[in-house]
């Protein structure tokens, strides 16, 4: 999984801004900053850093102590223990063992690190302006070590800590999602209507729902060695598929209303024997972010398991998709035969090819991004919710942590399922075609959706 485990000098309003004055995604520059200076790249990192920062501190503006603190699930820590880990494996990658200097606030050490203590026991924070005083203070001795650091040895590591952060500023969003206060009928309540979405179409859920898009067979490469690449992205390597086919859209809330309906959730014939066993563990009739409003019908669901991802599947004659037929519908141009950062290419992502970054504060209709289309057809396949496939998260040939084994090996263990394109919290850091992410998969808490896939053969 994820395991995310002031002045704002950076403003919100648009995108570019993040970047300036660059004009190309964060993967191409890597091979851009071969022809900067290193001071340039320097000033860069600088901007990333510093931006990357102001969007997680903004999350914060309206939250008090309490919130700060609460657990509001077993398998996730308070917030407030995310933004101080943030600070603390910042000071601990750069300043002690790059720059080795003495660690900062020493006393924070075992209560911030990820093997200190417990989930259960995090709750006993510093205050809110604590932990800005000790974001600021770590963050003030970075930058002065940025200044001087050779980059053409660490510039991975600096790329790392932006994405690390941005991992755990999302898992801030879906805590704070848990947190929400339902509705008095159950229903799940959002910050924003979804007709707030401007300029996003609907078409009926019945065209939405038989549409699916043929890929057909032959190699294509798998994985990014870029220097934004984490180690589980690693190494890129060929995959031959046979033709298959894949949704063009994510499966929308009125699509999956109708296998509520049909009594999907009672009904054991749709359920693989772990997943039913599952299900008589968590006695659930619907997706955990579920609302019955129909504005709401052409928006993918979201908050639901693997489990219930593969029980509909069932359902309607299909499968989940392997998690290269995912990759390469949505990262794969075939006429230029080459991998692409983005669905739509290799351009910076805006507001307008995705719904990510909180642009809007929650899921959008799948058909509301046309400019994110990818090259084969397939519409939202990065932001809005993170799709399920079919495997387990594992290593690709020639693995090698970095930077350390905890982050991706130690979950290699048979028990995680593999999760794709990122969510409408997904900071552009972390939002691109071989990203991977990946749970248990019983856990519905994470902002999860998912797509079917069939064999070319098979009959609907």
């Amino acid at each position: 999984m994820f395991k995310f485990n002031h002045s704002d000098d950076f403003g919100r309003a648009n995108i570019q801004s993040r970047f300036a004055p660059l004009g190309h995604a964060p993967s191409d520059i890597v091979r851009d900053s071969l022809h900067q200076t290193v001071r340039d790249r320097r000033q860069q990192l600088k901007r990333w850093l510093q931006s990357c920062r102001q969007a997680t501190l903004d999350q914060f503006e309206e939250v008090d102590y309490e919130t700060l603190c609460h657990q509001a699930h077993p398998d996730f820590s308070p917030i407030g223990w995310h933004l101080g880990h943030i600070a603390f494996t910042e000071s601990m990658w750069i300043l002690e063992r790059y720059a080795g200097q003495s660690p900062l606030f020493p006393q924070y050490r075992r209560l911030l690190a990820a093997d200190g203590l417990p989930k259960t026991e995090r709750g006993n924070l510093p205050t809110l302006p604590e932990l800005f005083h000790y974001l600021d203070t770590v963050r003030e001795h970075v930058l002065i070590y940025l200044e001087t650091a050779p980059l053409e040895q660490q510039e991975r590591l600096w790329r790392w800590l932006m994405q690390h952060e941005s991992q755990h500023s999302e898992t801030i969003s879906l805590v704070l999602q848990l947190q929400r206060s339902r509705q008095g009928n159950g229903q799940w309540s959002s910050r924003n209507p979804p007709s707030s979405q401007a300029g996003a179409t609907t078409p009926s859920s019945e065209w939405l729902s038989s549409d699916m898009i043929q890929i057909p067979a032959g190699y294509f490469e798998q994985g990014n060695h870029s220097l934004d690449a984490l180690d589980n992205e690693r190494m890129v390597h060929p995959v031959y598929l046979e033709t298959y086919w894949i949704d063009r859209y994510p499966v929308t809330c009125a699509d999956y209303r109708v296998f509520m309906e049909s009594g999907g959730y009672q009904e054991s014939r749709w359920w693989s024997e772990a997943g039913w066993d599952w299900l008589q563990h968590h006695p659930i009739a619907k997706p955990l972010y579920w609302s019955d409003h129909p504005e709401w019908n052409n928006h993918p669901v979201c908050g639901v398991s693997w489990f219930e991802a593969e029980a509909y599947a069932n359902f309607v004659g299909k499968r989940l998709p392997t998690e290269a037929e995912w990759e390469k519908a949505a990262g794969w141009n075939p006429e230029l035969e080459q991998r692409q950062t983005y669905t739509w290419g290799n351009a910076l992502p805006t507001s307008r090819h995705a719904n990510h970054d909180h642009w809007v504060g929650h899921t959008t209709p799948v058909d509301a991004y046309p400019a994110g289309r990818s090259a084969y057809g397939c519409e939202d396949m990065l932001g809005n919710v993170w799709e399920w496939t079919t495997d387990w998260f594992d290593g690709y040939p020639g693995f090698q942590a970095y930077p350390y084994r905890g982050y991706s090996q130690v979950y290699f263990d048979g028990k995680h399922r593999v999760l794709r394109g990122g969510s409408w919290a997904t900071r552009p850091w972390a939002l691109r075609c071989a990203f991977r992410n990946w749970y248990h998969p019983g856990v519905r808490q994470v902002l999860a959706g998912f797509r079917c896939a069939r064999d070319q053969g098979a009959t609907r």
